[in-house]
C-alpha cells in the first residue's frame, strides 16, 4: 500500500451515487408498500451498503484500512429511477471516496437482487463520486502563489565543509512542491549575532518565509531560538504545538527539540530541527496550510 506516514489526520467526507433504474411503476410501488417478496428493499440494502462499507479494504488490496466514523444511505425517486447516495466521514490521513463509492454500488447490487424477481429490467447506473472533502486538495487553490522563502542551514560543522547538508535541502524539496520561490539558501555557523543578523537582512528584503534548520537542541552550540526570539514580534505557538506533536507520533525524541515559528514584521520565522528526519517532518506537520497565513499578513498588498 502507498505509505500514509507522513500525512497527517484530518476530516475526510465523500458521498457517491449509484443508479437504480426499474422498468416499471409498479415496482416502485411494490418497494414503497412492502410488497417486494424478499422484502423491505431500502432497508435490507441500507445493510448491505453498510457491510460493504466496512469490507472495502478486504476487497481493495491498495486500499488501507480505517476508521469509519459514519455511513449515511439515502434514497431520492425520480419516476423510474432510484438513486443511491452514500456519505461517509472519518478523521484520518487519507479520503473515503472508495468507500463510498462501494458502499453505494452494493446498496445498488442488494437493490437488483431484491428486485429481480419482479422485475427482469433492472439497471444499474452512474455509479460515482459526486463530491469530497478533506486532504490537500481542499486547500491547493487557496494560498498565494508569489511566496518566497530563505532556507538558512545553522551548523559549525557544514559550514566548516565537514558534513553535507540534507535537512535544508528537504526544506526546499517541500517548499518548491507548495509553490513556494527559494529566494535563497545560505549556510552558516552556530553563531548569534550571524544568525540574527541574516533573519533582519531577508526580512528587510521583503522575504516571506525565513526558515532555519539547527540549532533547536540542548547542546550549549544551539542558539538559534535564543537569536530569533527577541527577533519575534508575536510567537505562534500552535505552529510550534503541530511540529512537535506530529515528531513525537514518530520519535520520542521530538519533545527535545525547540522549535520556534513567530512573525517579524510580515515575514514568519521558523527555526526548525537539524537532522534531516526532523526538518522534513516539520515541514509535514505544518505545509501547506501554514502558508494561509501569508494572506492575514500582507495578503491585500499582493491580491
Amino acid at each position: 500500500m502507498v505509505d500514509i506516514t507522513h500525512k497527517t489526520n484530518t476530516l475526510r467526507i465523500a458521498t457517491a451515487q449509484a443508479i437504480v433504474k426499474v422498468s416499471a411503476a409498479e415496482t416502485i410501488e411494490a418497494i414503497k408498500n412492502g410488497t417486494v417478496p424478499k422484502g423491505d428493499v431500502f432497508a435490507m440494502s441500507k445493510a448491505a451498503g453498510l457491510l460493504g462499507v466496512k469490507k472495502t479494504p478486504d476487497l481493495l488490496p491498495d486500499c488501507h484500512p480505517l476508521p469509519i466514523e459514519y455511513t449515511g444511505i439515502e434514497y431520492e425517486i425520480d419516476g423510474l429511477e432510484i438513486q443511491v447516495l452514500c456519505t461517509i466521514k472519518t478523521i484520518y490521513k487519507t479520503g473515503v471516496e472508495v468507500e463510498a463509492m462501494h458502499g453505494a454500488s452494493v446498496v445498488a447490487l442488494n437493490m437488483y437482487d431484491m428486485l429481480k424477481p419482479i422485475d427482469k429490467g433492472v439497471e444499474i447506473h452512474e455509479i460515482k463520486l459526486l463530491k469530497k472533502k478533506g486532504g490537500k486538495s481542499d486547500f491547493r487553490d487557496r494560498f498565494r502563489k508569489d511566496i518566497t522563502a530563505a532556507v538558512i542551514v545553522c551548523s559549525d560543522t557544514i559550514s566548516a565543509g565537514q558534513k553535507e547538508d540534507k535537512a535544508g535541502k528537504a526544506i526546499m524539496e517541500k517548499l518548491e512542491a507548495c509553490d513556494v520561490a527559494i529566494a535563497d539558501y545560505i549556510i552558516i555557523p552556530d553563531e548569534k549575532d550571524v544568525i540574527q543578523q541574516k533573519a533582519t537582512h531577508y526580512k528587510e528584503q521583503g522575504v516571506d518565509l525565513i526558515i532555519y534548520t539547527g540549532g533547536t537542541g540542548l547542546s550549549s552550540r544551539d542558539v538559534t531560538p535564543e537569536a530569533l526570539l527577541p527577533l519575534v514580534d508575536r510567537r505562534i505557538p500552535g505552529i510550534e504545538e503541530a511540529i512537535r506533536s506530529y515528531g513525537q507520533d514518530r520519535t520520542p525524541f521530538s519533545m527535545l527539540s525547540r522549535s520556534v515559528a513567530g512573525a517579524y514584521g510580515n515575514s514568519l520565522l521558523l527555526a526548525l530541527p537539524g537532522s534531516t528526519n526532523g526538518a522534513k517532518e516539520s515541514m509535514d506537520a505544518v505545509f501547506p496550510p501554514l502558508l494561509h497565513l501569508f494572506r492575514i499578513f500582507k495578503g491585500a498588498r499582493h491580491d
